[in-house]
């Protein structure tokens, strides 16, 4: 039998479930209500939503931290914890006001301080924030709940920086926790957001376990994505870590959990015939899939090597081994931005029509390749990197290049791809992730479009062409030159291949039906989310 089968089987007979089900402590009919019990994408191995960009680490820290804006459905930035903002006629003097009353999970008020220094790490790991600081004069508390920014040219998408949900996000901590270097996790995790992270009841590969903070006062605004008012329905959200899908899909089936971030789609037919259970699209932007290769050590350090796996790549097999055989959730991207936006583009992209093998061979053999091992770090336990990383092994193989498969977790992946020492010497040669659709629409919140070097994100691709391009699209003046300038990236980006996208795809959500509030999204959003 194989793996979709076996799902397939194992799921609808609830066979896991039935054996004895999930370790769960009893609770009583009110608290069972109070407590949302939640399986997220993959395991919270570390905690510091600044230090690192991953997609689970970034939604759990949206319950704990809070934003000085959030960006809506609509992708416009809203005030959150800002109560006014005022920018010089000249563009170079912005002034922020917190809103009063806010107050971190200690107890201390929060502080203009707290956002200087909080603004001060994320500056350093995130791309927006590294382009502020480069056109930078100061940032300085000017008093209690007031603080001014002030630059050397204007940047006028400051409150998108501030606003946007990619990682990492500007999340204001404390300052003392802030004081911590970017490039070192934290250790304290406290914020000011509707939630406070249960440190004592962490577990990493199991759970995580997030409480109400009842000193949190909410916007009056109706809640939009992680726009306006956050309000909080249930006293506690259990985050249970589940890397197989089968025992996620039995456990949701018989009530023992309550929402399913990322179902298997081969098993979203068997949950869509369970009468308590609903199934939607979790996100109608999607995503992009891509594997991520290492520019900085042999043998991706070569562009003609890179080339060859983009002229040898069906991305067919690739979201096939995602979404298997629901061709409504999947699309070829000769590309790298979100179709259907206004800004996507083709441009350049033939190189990822070609499907052709032994154009590939011939262009590593051009490229001088001398066999050199290319340790695939895949992590298992998330079902859309494991389908991924299986078809890129046979892809390189078929080329002719030695793999070195890596069987691993998330949170390893999550710090091996930090590190840039050669792949034979603890790093890494290429590893898998995905993007949403949501971070992809343009190059101001798009990390990991970006070839500036050693200020790139993991892989540490160096192009200046792209970079060109995306200065100009900042500085674009209509709707006509920013598609220029995007028609221009997409071709250097895709020549010089900053990675290799794998294809466009959505994915499903589950949920209870006893589970009212759950909307689509590029995240799970928990506020207004009440349990019956």
């Amino acid at each position: 039998m194989d793996r979709r089968s076996f799902l397939k089987s194992a799921a609808g007979t609830g066979v896991l479930a039935a054996s004895g089900g999930l370790a769960m402590p009893a609770l009583s009919q009110g608290a069972a209500a109070k407590t949302l019990r939640f399986v997220p994408q993959a395991n919270l191995a570390n905690f510091d939503p600044i230090w690192g960009t991953q997609y689970v680490v970034r939604n759990a820290a949206a319950l704990v931290w809070d934003t000085l804006y959030g960006i809506d459905s609509k992708f416009q930035p809203q005030r959150q914890m800002v109560e006014s903002e005022e920018v010089s006629a000249d563009g170079l003097t912005w002034t922020f006001k917190l809103r009063p009353g806010l107050k971190f999970h200690d107890g201390t008020p929060v502080l203009a301080k707290d956002v200087v220094q909080s603004l001060k790490r994320w500056q350093a790991r995130d791309p927006m924030g590294l382009m502020i600081r480069a056109i930078e004069n100061e940032l300085t508390a000017v008093d209690d709940r007031t603080w001014k920014w002030v630059l050397k040219q204007p940047y006028p998408k400051m409150l998108l920086a501030l606003a946007k949900n990619n990682a990492p996000c500007s999340f204001i901590m404390p300052e003392r926790i802030a004081k911590t270097d970017p490039f070192t996790q934290i250790t304290e995790y406290v914020g000011s957001g509707p939630m406070k992270f249960a440190r004592g009841e962490w577990v990493p590969g199991a759970k995580a376990v997030f409480e109400k903070f009842v000193d949190y006062v909410p916007r009056s605004e109706p809640a939009d994505w992680l726009a306006g008012g956050k309000k909080m329905l249930v006293d506690r959200i259990e985050w249970v870590i589940m890397p197989d899908a089968a025992t996620a899909a039995a456990a949701l089936q018989n009530g023992e959990v309550d929402w399913w971030e990322t179902p298997l789609s081969d098993l979203v037919p068997v949950l869509k015939s369970n009468a308590n259970i609903n199934v939607d699209i979790g996100d109608p932007l999607g995503n992009i899939g891509a594997f991520r290769m290492n520019h900085l050590h042999p043998p991706f350090n070569n562009p003609k090597v890179r080339q060859a796996v983009l002229t040898a790549m069906n991305q067919e097999d690739y979201m096939r081994s995602i979404v298997g055989d629901d061709d409504k959730l999947w699309k070829p991207l000769p590309g790298f931005f979100t179709p259907g936006t206004p800004l996507y583009t083709e441009e350049g992209g033939d190189m990822l029509k070609m499907k052709n093998v032994e154009a590939a061979k011939k262009l590593l053999a051009e490229a001088g390749y001398k066999g050199e091992p290319v340790i695939c770090v895949v992590a298992q336990d998330m079902s859309a990197t494991k389908s991924m990383g299986d078809v890129t092994a046979e892809l390189l193989k078929s080329i002719g290049m030695k793999v070195e498969f890596v069987a691993t977790d998330w949170g390893t992946v999550g710090a091996r791809r930090a590190q840039k020492t050669p792949p034979g010497q603890g790093g890494w040669s290429m590893f898998h992730t995905w993007h949403a659709g949501a971070d992809c629409l343009n190059p101001s919140s798009y990390t990991a479009i970006r070839a500036n070097g050693d200020k790139a994100w993991f892989g540490w691709p160096d192009v200046p062409a792209v970079e060109t391009e995306v200065t100009n699209w900042f500085n674009a003046k209509d709707m006509a030159e920013e598609k220029a300038a995007m028609a221009r990236l997409n071709k250097a980006a895709v020549e010089n291949v900053v990675y290799a996208p794998t294809g466009f795809y959505l994915g499903y959500q589950a949920w209870r039906k006893n589970v009212t509030g759950v909307v689509s999204g590029p995240l799970p959003f928990f506020w207004n989310v009440a349990k019956a």
